[in-house]
């Protein structure tokens, strides 16, 4: 009953495109799957729906759609080795993609978005790219500096309006899983309150428009045997920002980035993930946007919830691979907040959940399900495309 519920969300997202009815059924295992049609089809992708139950901005939905552009010759090296193995065909990576969508939410909040990734020389040079616009009504919570009792915080409501861009440069290490690059951020913003003070506040630091704009350094090391659902090998990465009034940001402040997964196969049918990420603010301006602290980024946890000036996150991950297509998981997660002020702060959080995925697209690796998660103050149901992390 479990798989034929899940299964029947997942179908609900496709559409009809084709009168066939093998059109949606693989021809090696005969089930429900978009590879044909993400391979095949011109204007074929993956519908991926947005889900939203995150507490920070109220319930809503949306949807985004995959695109993965290759040449026939790829095309059919893909289908060779999905006709030859049911895992055949995961490990190519695609040599460019597009993803686009948006969404709302019930308290007002939307965004939408287009970004793309291409790829040269068998991934020695790699380049991705996207801009877009949102609109994010969310409550803040700060301790005023210390001045509050510990545990205690303040609560005001904010809205935020941006324009946003991004685009990286990387390129590979010789013939190694490194690789080096530059990565440059921008985005023009305006953020307001409906409390008169804290938005009187917010006009004299920022003023009515700000703009963000950074330059910074990026490394990857990346093994892991699909990039959409890996079982094994793992990917580190760091990047350092700095932001400028030389680069035109109205603000001068760095930012530090370092994240890591790591996937062991631990047995037949068993993989056990691990994954951690530390932020780090180096403040210059004390005008900075009250969403520019890193925050705790988990499943479970209400965004923008707790911040810091170090930002510190572990989680763990047990999933058990029913066959090829079903995996079902659970998860845990921790993570940590300091706040350099008049008193030193830090808070904590515990998030845990469980979830399924289904492998949608067998030629390419992509699993798509649900995660259910909770911390000590909230729960969410999430709509995800990979594992979760």
């Amino acid at each position: 009953m479990f798989k034929k519920i899940s299964l029947c969300i997942l179908a609900m997202a496709s559409w009809q495109v084709s009168a066939e009815q093998s059109y949606f059924f693989d021809e090696q295992d005969g089930q429900f799957d978009l590879g044909h049609h993400l391979a095949e089809n011109a204007y074929g992708f993956l519908p991926v729906p947005i889900l939203i139950t995150e507490p920070a901005i109220g319930a809503g939905g949306g949807l985004m759609g995959l695109f993965l552009h290759e040449t026939d010759e790829e095309k059919e090296a893909r289908k060779q080795k999905a006709l030859e193995s049911i895992d055949g065909g995961a490990q190519l990576i695609p040599a460019a993609m597009t993803l686009v969508g948006g969404g709302a939410t019930a308290n007002g909040t939307w965004f939408a978005f287009a970004g793309h990734r291409h790829t040269w020389l068998n991934d020695s040079i790699r380049y991705t790219g996207g801009a877009g616009a949102a609109k994010a009504n969310l409550d803040i919570y700060t301790n005023l500096g210390g001045l509050l009792p510990e545990g205690k915080n303040l609560k005001f409501d904010t809205t935020t309006e941006a324009y946003f861009a991004m685009q990286k440069l990387q390129f590979r290490v010789a013939d190694t899983p490194l690789l080096l690059g530059l990565k440059q951020l921008w985005s023009v913003s305006s953020v307001s309150s409906s409390n008169a003070v804290v938005d009187w506040f917010l006009q004299a630091a920022l003023g009515d428009k700000h703009t963000t704009s950074g330059l910074g350094l990026v490394a990857e090391y990346d093994t892991r045997d699909n990039m959409f659902f890996p079982k094994k090998g793992y990917i580190l990465s760091a990047e350092y920002m700095l932001y400028d009034e030389v680069l035109g940001s109205d603000s001068h402040y760095g930012t530090l980035d370092t994240s890591g997964e790591f996937y062991f196969p631990i047995a037949k049918k068993w993989t056990f993930a691990v994954a951690a990420s530390y932020e780090e603010l180096y403040e210059k301006d004390t005008n900075l946007s009250p969403t520019t602290k890193p925050y705790v980024d988990l499943r479970g946890v209400s965004a923008f919830r707790y911040q810091g000036d170090q930002v510190g996150t572990l989680q763990a991950q047990l999933m058990y691979h029913i066959d090829h297509r079903w995996t079902v998981s659970t998860f845990y997660g921790y993570g940590q907040t300091e706040t350099e002020s008049m008193q030193d702060n830090s808070e904590s959080v515990n998030a845990y959940g469980v979830g399924f995925r289904y492998q949608i697209a067998r030629r390419y690796g992509i699993h798509m399900g649900v995660d259910i998660a909770a911390s000590e103050e909230e729960r969410a149901l999430y709509f995800n495309l990979g594992s979760g992390f």
